[in-house]
């Protein structure tokens, strides 16, 4: 008997049998073989189908599935702890989880199938295109994690949809159509340590989750209305952004003035008032008359100090005209800030020039500064001059193209400002900076390094966001510049790409003598980019995460070798000291070294110098996701073999490489 065809327990269970099945005969009893015919039905029904035949069912409901080619019968999904079959997980053996990510897939998720898989616990259909309403994940009762985010789902969730969902750690709806009230079954959870229902289009009030639980929440941008429960008001308030009538902590109060009061003090009121409209007036007639009495335009106060003052930037440059006092003036007249979102508050040129504002840097392309307006948001506007050479709708063509570009792993353009001389680009502040400043700032006891989870969690989208760009613009560089100091961190520690598929606008000289892209081996070599230029790029980007080293790559003038990133980690790796590799302030590594060592083996392969042995950004995305952070006990897994690819690390020892299986 061939076990491994059958299935390890049916074998078990057939073995049995049979030396059931051989004694009971001998006792020749009618009631004897009466038995046996009733088992032998058991066992046909309980062992007749194979994870295969269920997993092959489920593909039969989705459409558009050709990223499932290797699918096959012939060769079974799991190989112990390795998935035969893309997006399929695996543990002991058995079928764990599903991750058919950023795949195009639509059709039906057929729920009844994939509740006979016995040990399924995770699934993650995101950036897909499915429609409908939900899809009644509730039959899977040993779920621990359920990823949604990004697909078409609408309508309203039933109020008891997890109520039997006991074993659920993380659900992620985020960006879907759905409707009505947070289910209070939700709420119930007793091990929900990760929530993010953000633009949806949930309404009524937050019901009560239980206290101490969630360590992730994010209900932006909904309907919702009322007090912010207790038990999350110690949440950041942007987790509740975009809601207009929510209240409470962290939000505003909920107080509401008592129609009751007496007359006597809605007297006081309306005499507090009128005296503050009389100063009001008084102080804005001081402000008019002082604005013109200094004849310029100031950008607004510094955080820190005169040299933090956008205006002060804006010296000794032929646009500016002199004035009274040595300083110069930037005319605002010659054109207007162009939007090319309608989710974002609307400002005019003005509201910067009078916002407050600091310097946050100057990078390879001009100056950026924070600037927070009137209304209270907080903007960053990135100064560009070395962008003369394009033309005015030329320019406007191509901003309108980034303008449409929406995905959860990019910071979206917000507005640009058009002058022959320089542009002027605004995006929304992201509160904790960029991924640069997170690996090569001072770390402390209480402000440690990055995690392994984190920095993975970071690696997957940064990947997102550039499979996207891939998908989206027809330009051979799709980013073109990318680094750690153009990813930002947003408040879940999610990657936002920013600074990208600037190449058609950016002077070609300053693109060639400053831009990541021109950096690459292929342009040393050939004088030409690639399409898998950017991937480089990003392989660079993985080895800066993992070892904690700042690439020389980013400040050398062209591509050198002495002073690759993965130069040095391939010879770490040839001297037997690969352990030594690993950035030593990363924590939570525990469990998780092997899945650190395939990552590096990612990053490696996406350093290929042989442009035509580096990896593809779909292969990228598949040996990607097939990591795990090793977060729960049950998922601190080491994958060991590559699913058909040769893995090379530019002629590394052999225990480094992955041979053709």
């Amino acid at each position: 008997m061939n076990c491994s065809s059958l299935g390890h327990h049916f074998c078990v269970v057939s073995i049995l049998m049979g030396a059931l099945v051989a004694k009971l005969v001998r006792t020749t009893s009618p009631s004897s073989l009466v038995l046996v015919f009733a088992m032998s039905l058991v066992v046909v029904c309980c062992f007749g189908a194979s994870e295969s035949d269920f997993l092959l069912k489920f593909k039969e409901e989705l459409t558009n599935s050709t990223s499932l080619t290797n699918w096959n019968p012939s060769t079974g999904p799991c190989d112990w702890n390795r998935g035969n079959w893309i997006g399929v997980l695996c543990l002991n053996g058995s079928v764990w989880g599903l991750q058919l990510e950023n795949m195009g897939l639509t059709g039906v998720i057929d729920v009844e199938t994939l509740s006979s898989l016995p040990n399924f616990r995770t699934i993650s259909l995101m950036n897909n295109n499915f429609e409908g309403t939900w899809p009644g994940l509730g039959k899977i009762e040993t779920l621990r994690s359920v990823y949604l985010s990004n697909n078409k789902f609408s309508g309203e969730i039933p109020d008891d949809a997890f109520q039997r969902m006991e074993s659920l750690k993380r659900v992620l709806l985020s960006n879907n159509h759905f409707t009505g009230p947070i289910p209070s079954s939700l709420a119930e959870l007793p091990n929900l340590v990760e929530l993010r229902l953000d633009g949806n289009l949930f309404e009524g009030q937050i019901p009560g989750f239980k206290e101490n639980s969630m360590r992730s929440l994010n209900l932006a941008n909904n309907n919702l209305e009322g007090a912010i429960p207790t038990s999350l008001s110690k949440m950041d308030a942007t987790s509740f952004k975009g809601n207009k009538n929510l209240c409470g902590p962290p939000l505003r109060s909920c107080d509401v003035p008592n129609a009751s009061k007496s007359a006597k003090l809605l007297k006081v009121a309306i005499t507090l008032m009128v005296v503050g409209i009389i100063l009001a007036v008084i102080a804005a007639t001081c402000i008019i008359i002082q604005c013109k009495r200094q004849n310029t335009i100031q950008l607004g106060r510094a955080t820190s100090n005169d040299s933090n003052m956008i205006a002060s930037s804006f010296r000794e440059e032929p646009h500016k005209l002199p004035v009274k006092g040595g300083h110069y003036m930037w005319r605002p007249d010659q054109g207007k800030l162009s939007f090319v979102r309608d989710d974002i508050e609307r400002f005019d040129l003005q509201d910067l020039l009078r916002a407050s504002a600091e310097i946050l840097g100057s990078g390879t392309f001009g100056s950026s500064y924070k600037a927070v307006i009137m209304s209270g948001q907080a903007l960053v506007v990135k100064r560009y001059k070395q962008m003369k050479n394009v033309g005015r709708e030329e320019f406007h063509e191509h901003m309108r193209r980034l303008g449409r570009l929406r995905h959860p792993n990019l910071q979206p353009l917000a507005a640009y400002y058009y002058r022959k001389e320089e542009k002027l680009l605004i995006s929304e502040f992201v509160e904790n900076g960029s991924l640069a400043s997170l690996l090569h700032g001072n770390h402390t006891v209480d402000n440690p390094g990055l995690d392994w989870q984190t920095r993975l969690k970071i690696v997957k989208g940064v990947a997102r966001g550039l499979d996207y760009l891939y998908k989206e613009l027809p330009i051979v560089v799709p980013h073109g510049h990318i680094k750690s100091s153009n990813v930002l961190i947003d408040e879940f520690y999610e990657p936002l790409l920013t600074d990208y598929a600037l190449r058609p606008v950016i002077n070609p000289e300053h693109a060639h003598a400053t831009m990541i892209a021109y950096k690459s081996p292929e342009y040393a070599r050939e004088g030409h980019t690639s399409g898998k230029t950017d991937i480089w790029s990003l392989g660079i980007l993985i080895l800066e995460i993992l070892t904690g080293k700042y690439p020389e790559n980013y400040l050398s003038q062209g591509y050198e070798s002495n002073a690759d990133l993965a130069t040095w980690v391939n010879t770490m790796v040839k001297e037997k000291r690969t352990s030594e590799v690993f950035d030593k302030d990363m924590i939570g590594t525990k469990n998780s070294k092997g899945e650190m060592i395939n990552l590096l083996k990612i990053g490696l392969c996406c350093c290929e110098e042989d442009v035509g042995r580096r990896l593809g950004i779909r292969q990228v995305m598949e040996k990607i996701n097939e990591l795990k952070d090793g977060s729960d006990a049950d998922e601190d897994l080491t994958s060991n073999a590559s699913e058909g690819y040769a893995w090379s690390s530019r002629g590394t020892d052999d225990d480094f490489s992955y041979s053709n299986r």
